[in-house]
């Protein structure tokens, strides 16, 4: 929870009329959005809201989320396309406003008919301040392995570890060996209590490689590569072809030899993790002024997403 004391300017300049305003705003460490775009926080006991309506420039959430390819030699990789968007400036065109009321403020943003059964007991609008976002992305390919072990050649650069060569570094990389069965169906058994936390990953290779199933592509070391040992369903996952139920799927069965030429990857599904975080700085009710408000971070479902890359084969 972030508290918040405003003292009024006249605190600084006059001790003598007694017209001093102090006002304690407690706000919970998040705030939400809809529309194009309001952002606000609600709270009750005391019921209150601290709200800001963005027009100029008119921005969506979708433009503050917006990411573009890292480079034109590695599209794979994606950034913000603004993780650090130009200030807004807070006055009659996007309006940070502090309202309190004299019930629960259900249902006050956003809706098409709002409800008539509150009454607004406080109504401050700041006349001046600037609004800086801070945007950033984390993504996850879901393995089951943290990104920082998934640096094999430990040069601290996990950009540069691609064990099939896709273009997709490892660490984003839901299937790291190319062979259409995802790292986290192969057994990778990470286990952080351990020196070597990866010690425990399945290793059915019987050329005995000492590469663990998840970094090989013919895991059980027959010749025949896993993404091609399909020959019951070809439809991208070598796991449901089993010729033998009690040892399991072909690719782990180093006793069936057959082979279906296989010429695509499967989709590539990576999580996408964004935070917003607002603060305004210099802002200024009537009597009131606060040189720097942290609003929180955006609570919303739209900053949890998927992006499908596929691999040129």
């Amino acid at each position: 929870m972030k508290k918040w004391f405003i003292i009024s300017a006249l605190l600084l300049f006059s001790c003598n009329d007694g017209d001093i305003i102090t006002e304690t705003l407690e706000f919970g460490d998040t705030f939400e959005a809809c529309g194009e775009l309001v952002l606000y926080k609600v709270k009750t006991n005391p019921n209150e809201t601290l709200s800001f309506q963005i027009t100029s420039p008119a921005i969506s959430l979708e433009d503050l989320l917006q990411t573009e390819p890292a480079s034109d030699t590695n599209p794979p990789l994606v950034n913000l396309v603004n993780p650090t968007p130009a200030s807004i400036t807070v006055g009659s065109s996007n309006i940070l406003t502090f309202r309190s009321y004299d019930a629960a403020p259900n249902n006050i943003f956003c809706n098409d008919v709002p409800p008539t059964n509150i009454v607004i007991t406080q109504d401050f609008t700041s006349s001046s301040g600037e609004a800086a976002f801070t945007i950033s992305l984390f993504e996850d390919d879901n393995d089951g392995i943290p990104a920082e072990f998934e640096d094999l050649n430990g040069n601290g650069d996990l950009n540069d570890d691609d064990t099939d060569g896709d273009g997709l570094p490892n660490y984003l990389d839901p299937d790291d060996d190319g062979d259409n069965v995802l790292t986290i169906n192969e057994e990778v058994n990470f286990d952080a209590s351990l020196a070597n936390p990866l010690s425990l990953a399945l290793n059915t290779n019987s050329n005995e490689d000492n590469i663990p199933n998840y970094l090989d592509n013919d895991d059980d070391g027959d010749g025949v590569l896993t993404i091609n040992e399909e020959q019951f369903t070809q439809n991208l996952n070598p796991t449901d072809d089993i010729s033998t139920a009690t040892i399991g799927p072909d690719y782990l069965n180093n006793a069936v030899f057959e082979s279906v030429t296989t010429m695509e990857y499967r989709d590539h599904i990576i999580t996408q993790t964004f935070t917003v975080a607002l603060k305004f700085f210099n802002i200024t009710f009537p009597n009131i002024q606060y040189t720097e408000l942290d609003f929180g971070t955006l609570n919303s479902g739209e900053t949890t997403r998927t992006r499908i890359y596929k691999p040129e084969f």
